[in-house]
């Protein structure tokens, strides 16, 4: 099951403390001040991994606490720095800040990695506040304390084309017949239960990802069905293919109904490329087949497909242009 949400708290390592501290040799009374700067607190650092694909391991750890810096010692002796956390995540993972909602970090692509929150400097030890009337200073800085906070981790599946369509819409036989993802296939509405990414094989090596999510039915965006919950998911689509079923009496209204949906989600969501395609024309006789094909859809231009997964009709055509659109 794939784990799309954990809240943690983090924190950087405090700065070690300054030392206050005396050169202390034979013949040398009143030495100096020889106190040594602390150490810095280490840093919180997050790496985007592309062997991850899910926030699961953040499900039993929630506190995440980086190492605090040593504090300075006699000699001129430096403390040492504390060690950093580094904290990976899976592509697509985006950071925010648990009270306000506000996104600190998005960690889009594979291999990147940003310093979240810097350790706390560590102190100067007294032998850096020595001046010509104060030989020797009896002071050193503390360390600065890392900063903490709590966040929260949200996945969004990285994928060139979302598929959106009701329960039962034949996404998951799609996803099946063009990519080796195997999702659960049945005939009865929601099968799907949480999404599914598949890997396209196209022409001379070329390859495109599909992204499948549960089906969205009306009222999805204020909570109803299983949709609402992953529509998230395909935010970073470049193209949504819209799959309305060749059976139903009003395609127009399921069309919107869906366009409706995405809109009240996101406005990311609502300016999509969207291509729509009729499932299941292996139901149909040849002139119903013709007539969807040239139906006339309010609020969408593009071309229309008619396709059947399971008899492998149209599905080549249908791959050619999303193919194209994805280039362009």
């Amino acid at each position: 099951m794939i784990i799309d949400y954990a809240k943690i708290y983090v924190k950087a390592g405090d700065g070690g403390e300054g030392a206050v501290a005396f050169r202390r040799e034979k013949y040398v009374p009143k030495g100096g001040p020889s106190g040594g700067n602390g150490g810095n607190g280490g840093s919180i650092i997050f790496v985007a991994d592309g062997n991850l694909s899910t926030l699961l391991d953040f499900k039993y750890k929630r506190k995440i606490v980086a190492e605090n810096g040593v504090a300075g010692g006699n000699s001129l002796k430096d403390g040492r720095a504390g060690k950093d956390v580094i904290i990976k995540v899976p592509p697509g993972t985006v950071v925010k800040d648990a009270d306000s909602g506000k996104v600190l970090l998005d960690l889009d692509e594979v291999g990147k990695e940003v310093v979240f929150i810097k350790g706390g400097m560590g102190g100067k030890g007294n032998s850096n506040f020595a001046t010509p009337t104060n030989q020797t200073p009896r002071y050193a800085q503390p360390g600065k304390p890392g900063k903490e906070m709590d966040i929260i981790l949200e996945l969004k599946l990285i994928a060139d084309i979302g598929l959106v369509g009701f329960p039962n819409a034949g996404k998951s036989t799609l996803i099946s017949v063009v990519s080796a993802a195997r999702p659960k296939i049945a005939d009865y509405p929601f099968t799907t239960l949480e999404p599914n990414l598949g890997i396209v094989k196209y022409k001379d090596y070329k390859s495109f990802v599909i992204a499948d999510i549960p089906g969205i039915i009306e009222g999805a965006h204020v909570g109803k069905g299983l949709g609402h919950k992953f529509l998230k998911h395909i935010e970073r689509t470049k193209i949504l293919l819209i799959l309305i079923e060749s059976t139903v009496e009003d395609p127009q209204k399921e069309f919107d109904v869906l366009m409706k949906e995405l809109s009240e989600f996101s406005e990311v969501l609502k300016e999509k490329t969207k291509v729509i395609a009729f499932t299941k024309s292996d139901l149909l006789a040849e002139d119903e087949k013709k007539k969807l094909t040239g139906m006339k859809i309010k609020g969408y231009d593009n071309k229309i497909f008619v396709i059947s997964a399971v008899a492998q009709e149209g599905i080549t055509n249908l791959l050619d242009y999303l193919w194209n659109s994805l280039k362009t």
